[in-house]
């Protein structure tokens, strides 16, 4: 079953069926099944966009699009009060390791073709344009440019234009125009990822296809650096 991109997940049916498959994820893992093959069914299973779990608001799925199916992951995985191996745990949720090798046909068939799309715009669309971003900076910093102005930071202002052409309060005054809204002085962790999933379809949308294609591939280079594996051969 798909993700439903409708914001209210507190609705009485979406949320009986996260805490069925919450607690599905817990019986299994109690019942001693592996808990990757558990947690794959209720990544497969699971419809709600986003949710306020413990006090946490978490939303998956980002401008309707991109499925950030390892916060999905943490979420089921704190719910099980440590049944799951911490090594194993922490591999996946900060690195994107899984605990066995895994091909993007073997993924792509245990959470459903819609949900994989969704992933792959999430890691297209959010984590590699981050690390776009991040290495940009990084190589302003070592030409030399790294210097905070009165005015605001000259850095930054340089990073977004040299990737997009204008600067970050111009284009997330931009988005806030698209969505009819006042941009907020502070983004939520929420907000952030919907602004730089907005900024990486801009960026297809007003990239020559050389520059579009090197800037990704940037961004790649980047992220894998990082030591991220989500997205790389497998996800």
């Amino acid at each position: 079953m798909a993700l439903t991109s409708d914001p209210s997940s507190a609705t009485t049916g979406l949320q009986t069926r996260t805490d069925e498959i919450v607690n599905r994820f817990r019986g299994a893992l109690l019942d001693g099944e592996d808990w990757f093959d558990a947690l794959m069914e209720a990544v497969a299973t699971w419809t709600a966009p986003g949710e306020i779990a413990h006090g946490r608001d978490y939303q998956y799925l980002i401008g309707g699009e991109a499925f950030d199916w390892l916060l999905l992951a943490e979420r089921l995985v704190l719910s099980t009060d440590g049944l799951v191996p911490e090594e194993e745990r922490e591999a996946l949720l900060f690195y994107g390791h899984p605990p066995r090798p895994m091909t993007p046909d073997h993924f792509r068939e245990r959470i459903g073709s819609a949900k994989h799309r969704a992933v792959m715009n999430f890691w297209y669309g959010v984590l590699v344009e981050d690390a776009l971003i991040l290495a940009v900076e990084q190589e302003m910093r070592k030409a030399g440019h790294g210097v905070a102005e009165p005015e605001g930071i000259r850095l930054e202002n340089m990073v977004y234009r040299g990737i997009y052409g204008r600067t970050r309060d111009e284009l997330l005054s931009e988005l806030s125009a698209e969505k009819e809204e006042v941009a907020p002085d502070r983004l939520s962790l929420g907000e952030l990822r919907e602004f730089t999933y907005w900024l990486f379809k801009y960026r297809v949308r007003h990239s020559e296809p050389a520059r579009l294609a090197s800037d990704t591939k940037k961004g790649l280079e980047c992220l894998r650096g990082l030591g991220k594996g989500q997205g790389d051969g497998w996800g």
